[in-house]
C-alpha cells in the first residue's frame, strides 16, 4: 500500500486489521507483523486491534514471528489451531508449512 493510502484513524486501523485477519484461510497462519505490513502498521499495533476487539475474526490464526502464541491466550489458541490441523513443534506453529499469505 503506497504510503499516501496508509490508514490512520484509531478506528479504521482496527478495521483493516479484521478485514485482513477474517481473510486468513482455515489451516492458515499469518503473523502480526505480516498483516501491518500489509496495512502499513507496526505489530503491535496489530496485536492491540486483535486484543481489543478482534473476538468477531479468527484471531488465533494469528501469531509471534517465532511461530509462538501470545501468552494471555496461548493455550486456547494452539487449541484452535490445532483443530484446524495446523502442524506444530514445541509449541508453536510450522510457519513455513502454513503461512499465509
Amino acid at each position: 500500500m503506497p504510503d499516501d493510502e496508509r490508514v490512520t484513524d484509531p478506528a479504521d486501523v482496527d478495521e483493516a486489521v479484521f478485514d485482513v485477519v477474517e481473510r486468513i484461510p482455515p489451516g492458515r497462519v499469518s503473523t502480526y507483523g505480516a498483516i501491518g505490513q500489509l496495512i502499513g502498521i507496526g505489530p503491535r499495533r496489530v496485536a492491540r486491534a486483535l486484543s481489543s476487539g478482534g473476538g468477531a475474526v479468527p484471531w488465533y490464526r494469528v501469531v509471534r514471528a517465532d511461530g509462538s502464541a501470545a501468552e494471555p491466550v496461548r493455550v486456547r489458541q494452539l487449541e484452535l489451531l490445532a483443530s484446524e490441523g495446523v502442524p506444530m513443534r514445541e509449541g508453536r506453529v510450522v510457519l513455513s508449512a502454513v503461512r499465509w499469505p
